[in-house]
C-alpha cells in the first residue's frame, strides 16, 4: 500500500513518554513528514488488536512506514531503538557510515536502551508511583541513575555529543534526562552532562517535539485506573 498524496508515509503510534519523545525528536530533526496516532497508555490503547499487530510487546512507540525504500508492503517497526536505527538508515541521517563512528553511536544507543532507560524507569516507579515506599528500592535506583549520569558526564568531558557528532544516541539519551528532578538528580553535579543537556534542549526540533507531546497529553496524571493498567500487567495480560 502506497500512501495517499496528502498523507505522510510514516505513521507514528505515540504517547509523550521518554521513549516516545525519541522518535518525534528524530522526525522533527530530519523534517520527515509523519502522522501521530495517539496511544493512550493510561487508558489501555496499547492492548488494542490493531496496535498489537505492529507492536506485540504492547509498548509504544511503534511506526509503520507505508512507503519503504524497497517499494513493497508497509513495514511496521516496534522498539524505540530499532525505530531510530531504521529511520536513520531510511533518511541517511544521524547514523554515520564510517565503521568506527557507527560503532560508537550504536554502543551508546544500546547503553541507553539497556541501562539508562530501565534504571531511570525503575527510579520513577519506586520514587513516584509505588503505593508502598521501599527505601531500599528507592536508594538502589536513585544511586544507579546517578552512576549512569556520571558515566555520561565523563563521556562528555571532551566532546560535544555522546558519539562526537549529534546522533540517534543523543536523541535516545536526552529524553531520559529531562525528568532528572523526579529522578532525584542535580545536574549541577554533572557539569558536562548539564552543558550537553542544555544544548539539546534548545534545539528547535527538540522544542517542537516536546510541544507536540504537550498538545496530546494535556492531563498527565496517574489515577487508580491507569495505575492498574500501567503497573498491573502479567503473563495473563499477554495471553488474553
Amino acid at each position: 500500500m502506497r500512501p495517499n498524496d496528502d498523507r505522510p508515509s510514516i505513521d507514528l503510534h505515540y504517547w509523550p513518554t521518554p521513549n516516545g519523545h525519541k522518535i518525534t525528536i528524530f522526525l522533527e530533526e530530519t523534517g520527515t513528514p509523519y502522522r501521530i496516532i495517539p496511544v493512550n497508555i493510561g487508558r489501555g490503547d496499547q492492548f488494542q488488536p490493531e496496535f498489537l499487530a505492529i507492536s506485540p510487546n504492547n509498548r509504544m512507540p511503534a511506526i509503520v512506514d507505508r512507503a519503504p525504500a524497497d517499494g513493497g508492503a508497509p513495514i511496521p517497526v516496534f522498539e524505540s531503538g530499532a525505530i531510530l536505527v531504521y529511520l536513520a538508515a531510511k533518511t541517511g541521517r544521524f547514523l554515520p557510515r564510517d565503521t568506527r563512528a557507527w560503532v560508537q553511536v550504536l554502543e551508546w544507543l544500546f547503553w541507553q536502551i539497556a541501562g539508562l532507560g530501565p534504571m531511570a524507569g525503575q527510579n520513577h516507579h519506586f520514587a513516584n508511583y509505588a503505593t508502598e515506599k521501599l527505601p531500599y528500592a528507592i536508594d538502589r535506583y536513585v544511586n544507579e541513575t546517578a552512576r549512569l549520569y556520571a558515566v555520561l558526564d565523563k563521556r562528555l568531558a571532551d566532546r560535544d555529543f555522546v558519539a562526537g557528532e549529534y546522533s540517534i544516541a543523543d536523541m535516545a539519551c536526552y529524553p531520559w534526562v529531562v525528568p532528572h528532578e523526579r529522578q532525584r538528580q542535580n545536574l549541577a553535579d554533572f557539569p558536562n552532562l548539564k552543558r550537553w543537556f542544555e544544548a539539546i534542549k534548545n534545539r528547535p526540533a527538540v522544542i517542537r517535539a516536546y510541544e507536540k507531546g504537550k498538545a496530546i497529553n494535556t492531563k498527565p496524571t496517574i489515577d487508580e485506573e491507569s495505575r492498574k493498567i500501567l503497573f498491573g500487567q502479567t503473563a495473563a495480560t499477554v495471553r488474553r
